[in-house]
């Protein structure tokens, strides 16, 4: 028995990186995922990669700032399993840090609208079904940029994931009477695309990795070990709360 068997779990943005990580270790543990993404060539290969492996997945198009696309996803998941018992909030765009006169509104909408609107948006969506099967896990994924270490942050990253630590604690409070928990998980630097993009130079990845004690970026799997914990039944104390795991980064 796996440790999510037999659950169904949403996971947004897992075409790619940590969410199709998320996505096939999932599926390893015995869920019935559906997942999706913009990306859709990727998100297919991802679907065949797991489907290969003897998982069960299914690849969904899935604009998050999109409230029809998000229904649509939670709508297949109804049709082709009758619930919903895990969602996994992990679609999320990272732009370069500059001083915040110079960002455009236009870009700070586009950081919001992904980061924190699709949070809000794949939660509403999911709440209704998870409360008629009464209950589930709402896993949002955050940053240690939604905490500290503010004077390095790009603003519109770090106020949209600050956002999606508050939001789930409103969520977790109003919802809890649904035996609905929510949580939120806080990485630290962490070895993606998105992060080698933002740090593409020796230098600027040193520099980065100098403020966190242990002296180098998380592996995805070391973040998808804790959103395994909070979708599971083993965090079925645990809701409200931040998951930090970041090498130490907020220590210093």
């Amino acid at each position: 028995m796996g440790r999510l068997q037999d659950k169904v779990a949403l996971i947004s943005g897992g075409s790619k990186n940590q969410g199709a990580a998320e996505a096939r270790v999932f599926a390893a543990e015995g869920a019935k995922v559906i997942f999706g993404d913009i990306a859709d060539a990727e998100g297919q290969a991802v679907e065949a990669e797991i489907r290969a492996a003897g998982g069960e997945a299914h690849y969904r198009h899935l604009d998050v700032t999109s409230e029809d696309d998000w229904r649509t996803a939670v709508d297949f998941a109804v049709a082709t399993y009758g619930r919903l018992d895990i969602l996994i909030n992990n679609a999320a765009i990272l732009i370069p840090r500059i001083p915040i006169e110079e960002r455009t509104a236009e870009e700070w909408d586009l950081v919001m609208g992904v980061n924190a609107k699709g949070v809000f948006l794949g939660t509403k969506v999911a709440i209704p079904v998870m409360r008629a099967g009464g209950g589930g896990s709402i896993v949002n994924i955050s940053s240690i940029a939604g905490i500290g270490q503010s004077t390095t942050q790009e603003p519109a990253y770090a106020a949209s994931k600050g956002a999606i630590r508050v939001f789930s604690k409103v969520t977790a409070t109003q919802h809890a009477k649904d035996n609905i928990r929510c949580n939120s998980v806080h990485p630290g630097p962490v070895d993606t695309e998105m992060f080698r993009a933002a740090f593409p130079t020796p230098e600027a990845l040193a520099e980065r990795l100098s403020r966190v004690p242990m002296r180098r970026a998380g592996l995805i799997d070391e973040i998808v070990s804790g959103v395994i914990y909070l979708a599971s039944d083993e965090s079925s104390y645990v809701t409200g709360t931040e998951l930090v795991i970041d090498g130490g980064a907020l220590s210093m």
